[in-house]
């Protein structure tokens, strides 16, 4: 069985409310055979005649008479899901909103991005949940709104991606720390004793190999997989820990950070998402804000 045209019920809803060929037609804006047309394919459709002949007039058939009812809803609904979409009102806007970051983001932006969406869209809820990886599916099956991070040879090329800000590694140390005091040179960094962020297990990255570079390596005394735990490690021990600059901004209160004496370029972190969602209005309010909450705090 072949499938219905589903245009009929633009043509079958203008005769029902109309209740003649011309008056629908001139809704339309079709010529009357064209319409009378029309209502042969929509008699052959439905098997029914629909609209019969009554003096000068047409009267609808009990058919028509229940089809009228359930007609006209459908085109208004397939109407409005064609227009385009109504402007965003932020201030009445109820959603919850999901990013998955590293650690550091919360700690750093979190607040002043939390007071902007509020100030804006007090109906507006988020949630953070960590990113262990750099697995692009959260993005792509919708359960994962938002995400930062560095791309990488693992993140899906069909992402959209937003610059947002360079950053750089440091070592820390606490107060009193062998490394600061005097100039840090190559060959005290690699000496000291290191702990290493590392979400795979692995202890090779940026650092390692520009020290390989150099004939040297450190000496890693143990690896963890978050900047929390290896700071945490170097404020309580001799450890020194490297880790992003300003991602672990206040992670890093209370302790010392040294410019690596390295020769390493500063790294972009981005603000990815799928492009399915390019074109939500409040999505994209809510990526200007992210965008604004970093431009405001370099």
């Amino acid at each position: 069985m072949s499938e219905p045209d589903l245009n009929l019920l633009l043509t079958l809803d203008a005769l029902l409310t109309e209740g003649s060929v011309a008056g629908a037609a001139r809704r339309l804006r079709l010529s009357p055979s064209a319409m009378s047309r029309s209502l042969a394919r929509l008699r052959e459709t439905t098997g029914d005649p629909l609209l019969v002949r009554a003096g000068r007039g047409l009267v609808p058939s009990p058919r028509a008479l229940e089809l009228r009812e359930r007609i006209g809803p459908l085109v208004q609904q397939a109407q409005a899901a064609l227009r385009p979409a109504a402007a965003l009102k932020l201030d009445r806007l109820e959603r919850e909103f999901t990013l998955r970051t590293r650690e550091g983001f919360v700690e750093n932006f979190g607040a002043a991005l939390l007071e902007r969406i509020s100030s804006e869209a007090p109906g507006v809820r988020l949630r953070f949940v960590p990113k262990p990886d750099k697995d692009s599916t959260p993005l792509r099956d919708g359960s994962v709104d938002l995400e930062t991070g560095v791309i990488g040879s693992t993140t899906g090329p069909e992402l959209r991606a937003l610059p947002l800000f360079r950053d750089r590694f440091v070592a820390v140390v606490r107060e009193g720390h062998a490394l600061s005091r005097g100039r840090l040179t190559a060959q005290r960094y690699a000496a000291g004793r290191h702990v290493v962020v590392s979400r795979r297990g692995t202890s090779s990255g940026p650092v390692d190999q520009a020290l390989a570079a150099l004939g040297l390596a450190r000496d890693i005394v143990v690896t963890v997989a978050g900047f929390s735990e290896a700071l945490a490690l170097a404020r309580g021990s001799d450890l020194v820990a490297t880790v992003p600059e300003r991602h672990t901004g206040h992670l890093r209160d209370g302790l010392l950070s040294l410019k690596l004496p390295l020769a390493l370029d500063a790294f972009p972190v981005s603000l990815l998402w799928h492009p399915r969602m390019d074109g939500d209005a409040a999505h994209r309010w809510l990526r200007g804000c992210v965008r604004d909450v970093f431009a405001l705090s370099a």
